[in-house]
């Protein structure tokens, strides 16, 4: 079920209890010299298209909100930003107005890294209000990282910037928006970890041209594997959380956690 494409009185007749409403979130931002500004938004958008039609009877698939929370690309240029305290407020506002509406299981579906924080920030901050409701955040490859991980060449295996992964989906979904010629490895990522502390590091600070990992080893069929695996991934996932009744508390579930 697509939101955008449907009537009012159509959307009135969806299960407001048993549907999840998929709301993918993105970014419009640099992304190195090989791929497009727009790659969180062409990946996300593909991705929960493909996951609608898979779970038709289940998906009301929101349009992808491309505006995201970027500060860390801004000093490279080609980076459109929302500030964290608008985008959390963004969140909570279009949530606010799915579960005004009566629709009680939300899923962020999110496609870039900077949204993570403020993801979690605005579902916390719902969720004071609606515990009656299923909230879910997080990014498509987290359920299927172990398998994503399985497929990768190169020694970085995670999902980071204009990355093994990101382009080989690319080469799958939209290969011309790929410049083949420009493909190398991205050298060395400085950490933002010290001894377990964070440290606030831009993606200049980090990266010597504004990618990670090895996108020269991305190929197209690679990306048609990690697209399947994120799908099979999602399905399960989706059908743990159908599994969990709404409004549940500690001690509907005490009795479990005890065995």
């Amino acid at each position: 079920m697509i939101f955008a494409n449907m009537t009012a009185p159509e959307l009135k007749l969806v299960d407001r209890e048993n549907t999840f409403v998929l709301v993918p979130l993105a970014a419009v931002e640099q992304h190195g010299p090989h791929m497009p500004t727009g790659t969180d938004t062409i990946l996300c958008t593909e991705l929960a298209e493909r996951l609608e039609q898979k779970l038709a009877d289940q998906i009301l698939l929101l349009p992808t909100l491309w505006p995201g929370a970027s500060a860390h690309h801004l000093r490279l240029g080609a980076t459109l930003d929302v500030q964290l305290v608008h985008y959390i407020s963004l969140l909570e506002d279009l949530c606010l107005s799915l579960l005004d509406d009566g629709f009680r299981r939300i899923v962020l579906f999110n496609g870039h890294g900077g949204n993570i924080d403020p993801l979690r920030v605005a579902l916390r901050s719902i969720q004071l209000g609606y515990p009656d409701a299923q909230l879910v955040g997080g990014c498509y490859w987290s359920p299927a990282q172990a398998a994503i991980n399985a497929l990768l060449t190169g020694q970085h295996h995670f999902v980071g910037h204009a990355c093994e992964v990101e382009t080989s989906l690319m080469l799958h979904f939209r290969p011309e928006l790929v410049r083949a010629s420009l493909l190398e490895p991205a050298g060395g990522l400085v950490p933002d970890d010290v001894d377990g502390l964070y440290e606030c590091k831009d993606m200049c600070q980090r990266t010597r041209a504004g990618f990670t990992g090895r996108p020269d080893l991305a190929t197209a069929e690679k990306g048609a594997q990690i697209c399947e695996a994120i799908l099979q991934q999602w399905e399960q996932t989706l059908n743990k959380l159908k599994q969990q009744p709404l409004g549940t508390f500690y001690d509907d579930f005490s009795a479990d956690l005890m065995m």
